[in-house]
């Protein structure tokens, strides 16, 4: 059978079709179990985000996947197939150890893929689903992610504005869990900053938005208080950190209200970052003693030296996965041997009975105990050396010089030239 990465993300399909494809939590129960009935089908993990669907399995016909995976969602095979990729045997393991390490996200080093991974591989687990191939290669691959990301930096560096500005606060308070943090609007870049902050531990969050609904409605998702902006002038000073990010034409954080929070706060200083084109805060803040202002800009340029470090970490990482691929294909090499040794084995076991058997008939019946023996052991070897003996011989008879070093080899026999 062959191991199959089948699937398409970000890179070879839009996003109206990506989400077409999409696996939720009602239908991908359904689709595990439906897999295991395909035509050549042993084993099957689904994998479905936002960015990728993918269905890494051991099947031996890879048609029946891609005509399943599109008539699942309703769609003909002409709609889906041109945006297919298609990965076997190696080249399906290069791909599952890039997208655990974070190589093939759009935001390359990305964490969040592995855990997305290992929760796929135990839904599959549980449905039934994973053998011993399969559950071999994730535990592998989860491995790899591991290694790559303790000796290389690629997830070490921020590249996204939100991810930025929690990293750059973090070199600037001792701790983020005992910071105070006021966020300026609720849309989807202070939500992704609020997450990041959570992350840190910061649990007194309080979202400042134009309608209060919506504030509370962000609030709620991260466990933060909610105001309406009319409420910010009254509020800002218990912000030890001010980021915001809404499409307000003008600003909506002054000069003069940051001096009067200063004020209020006995010039305790404030981390003030502003992601917003325009501008949330104006530029002025940035002249008073106490106020440390970053804009947009400012981050960019970290967040371009931070993604050239991940570049040159992915480099390590590409050279790691490359040979860790190579050390699951041996493993998976190794398989065909074993179903050969087990058969051997079964068959001088099956020889040995035989003869024994025999034996203990001999002896039960009065024959001489010495003459049992040793036509015991003489038909054992015989038997044993039966089939050596006659590859050697038809070798030796066809000319065939390397089967026959070969066979040798195997037997452990002296390397001599065949006269």
């Amino acid at each position: 059978m062959t191991l199959l990465a089948i699937g398409l993300n970000h890179t070879t399909a839009p996003v109206a079709l990506r989400e077409k494809v999409a696996f939720g939590p009602d239908s991908l129960p359904r689709a595990l179990a439906q897999l295991p009935a395909l035509p050549g089908m042993a084993e099957a993990v689904v994998l479905s985000t936002c960015n990728r669907t993918e269905i890494f399995c051991q099947s031996d016909d890879e048609q029946s996947v891609r005509h399943w995976l599109a008539q699942f969602h309703e769609l003909s095979d002409n709609e889906l197939n041109p945006y297919l990729y298609v990965y076997q045997n190696d080249q399906a393991i290069t791909h599952l150890l890039r997208v655990a390490c974070g190589l093939d996200s759009m935001v390359l080093g990305e964490p969040q893929i592995l855990g997305q991974l290992k929760q796929a591989y135990s839904q599959a687990r549980q449905a039934g689903t994973v053998n011993q191939l399969l559950d071999k290669l994730f535990q592998h691959g989860f491995r790899v992610a591991k290694e790559v990301r303790t000796k290389t930096e690629i997830g070490a560096n921020a590249v996204s504005v939100a991810y930025a500005a929690v990293s750059l606060a973090k070199h600037i308070f001792p701790t983020l869990a005992d910071t105070k943090v006021m966020l300026i609007g609720a849309g989807e870049t202070i939500e992704l900053v609020a997450t990041h902050l959570k992350e840190q531990g910061v649990d007194n969050l309080t979202v400042a938005n134009r309608t209060l609904a919506r504030a509370q409605e962000l609030a709620g998702k991260v466990a933060a208080s909610a105001i309406t902006l009319e409420a910010l002038p009254d509020s800002l000073h218990e912000a030890d950190i001010v980021i915001g990010s809404t499409a307000s034409p003008l600003p909506i954080i002054g000069k003069g209200m940051v001096e009067r929070a200063l004020k209020a706060r006995r010039h305790k200083p404030m981390f003030f970052v502003d992601l917003a084109v325009p501008r949330d805060i104006e530029s002025e803040v940035s002249e008073l003693d106490d106020a440390f202002l970053y804009t947009v800009d400012d981050l960019q340029q970290i967040i371009d030296e931070n993604r050239a470090k991940r570049e040159a970490a992915a480099a390590q990482a590409e050279a790691m996965v490359l040979e860790q691929v190579q050390a699951f294909a041996t493993w998976i090499n190794g398989l065909s041997a074993v179903d050969h040794i087990r058969d051997y084995r079964q068959q001088a076991e099956g020889i040995r009975q035989d003869l024994l058997q025999k034996a203990q008939a001999q002896l039960a019946g009065g024959a001489d105990a010495a003459q049992v023996l040793e036509r015991l052991s003489a038909q054992l070897t015989n038997r044993l050396i039966h089939a050596p003996t006659k590859a050697l011989s038809d070798a030796g008879r066809e000319g065939d010089q390397a089967r026959l070093d070969t066979i040798a080899g195997v037997l452990g026999l002296d390397n001599r030239e065949t006269p």
